[in-house]
């Protein structure tokens, strides 16, 4: 069985939009309520979190999580990797580095963004990560490669503590995720110009920020329960899918159940939308049962 929670729903502004005042930024239902995109996945006993945006704190917090085994990235911007520091707690509670999977373009943002994280003497308490690089090849996360238990050094940071009692200092070591038993399939897309993943966890997936969906990757799509795809807006957008391309897209993908996410206030409240999504499908001729996801949301399969 795999469960997925929504965490976040929104675009890179999420919802409501500062100072904006129209009918969903100021609307009392808390489905109008978005973080920014991620998702929280339980598959094959591990807790795995797809995206860790500027919202990741109140995401954590908000869904009680307490534990989290990976962190996959889809892409480098900063509305799916702007709370990556806040993995410090995580750093201290488990006493693990972060095990985080991504391409290497994706990395060399991180290091970019994130120079601190991998200094050779690094600030006391700055995040602690052990990257992961994936590709288009289905991998699976790689419990035996952690790097050990982290032990706290007041004011000095942490250090991996040895079979002699010896402490080696820190490191964000990366290594490439192992393909052999592999159980999560990514998916390539494009966001705009930029090529991004989305992933397959057993019969759902989880797709966002895409505009393109290249025909190489519906095979990778059959047989799913549900099915997560992104729209922004009713009209072409350069980086993501417009209401329609989403909605022919699910009807092309065919799960059971579509459920849109990236939504920004340009839609309607969530029950007007609800309405709005049967009709449209019914004039499109969509099987597949498509929603809006709200944050919070859990689906199972």
């Amino acid at each position: 069985m795999t469960k997925l929670t929504f965490l976040g729903t929104g675009t890179s502004q999420g919802v409501p939009i500062i100072a904006c005042q129209c009918p969903v930024c100021k609307s009392a239902d808390m489905r109008d309520k978005r973080y920014r995109s991620a998702a929280f996945v339980q598959y094959k006993g591990l807790n795995i979190l797809v995206d860790a945006g500027p919202d990741f704190r109140s995401q954590m917090l908000a869904a009680d999580i307490r534990h989290l085994d990976a962190i996959l990235l889809t892409h480098n911007h900063k509305d799916h990797t702007g709370g990556l520091d806040d993995i410090r707690s995580f750093n201290y509670i488990d006493r693990k580095a972060a095990e985080i999977y991504c391409e290497e373009k994706v990395l060399n943002t991180l290091r970019n963004d994130y120079a601190y994280a991998f200094a050779d003497k690094k600030y006391p308490g700055a995040p602690e990560w052990h990257v992961h690089l994936i590709d288009e090849r289905p991998f699976r996360i790689d419990m035996q490669g952690s790097s050990g238990e982290l032990e706290w050094v007041h004011d000095i940071g942490y250090f991996y503590r040895q079979a002699d009692g010896s402490l080696r200092p820190s490191d964000n070591a990366v290594v490439e995720a192992p393909h052999d038993n592999a159980d999560i399939i990514p998916i390539r897309g494009m966001h705009g110009q930029m090529p991004v993943l989305g992933f397959r966890f057993g019969k759902i997936a989880y797709i966002t920020d895409m505009s393109l969906l290249p025909e190489s990757e519906f095979s990778k799509l059959e047989g799913l329960e549900h099915v997560t795809l992104n729209t922004v807006s009713y009209h072409p957008h350069h980086s993501h899918f417009s209401l329609e391309e989403a909605l022919l897209l699910a009807g092309r993908i065919g799960a059971a159940h579509t459920w849109l996410t990236h939504l920004s206030h340009t839609f309607p409240t969530h029950p007007v939308f609800c309405e709005e999504l049967r009709q449209k499908c019914k004039e499109l001729g969509i099987r597949s049962d498509v929603q809006p996801a709200y944050d919070g949301l859990c689906i199972e399969a």
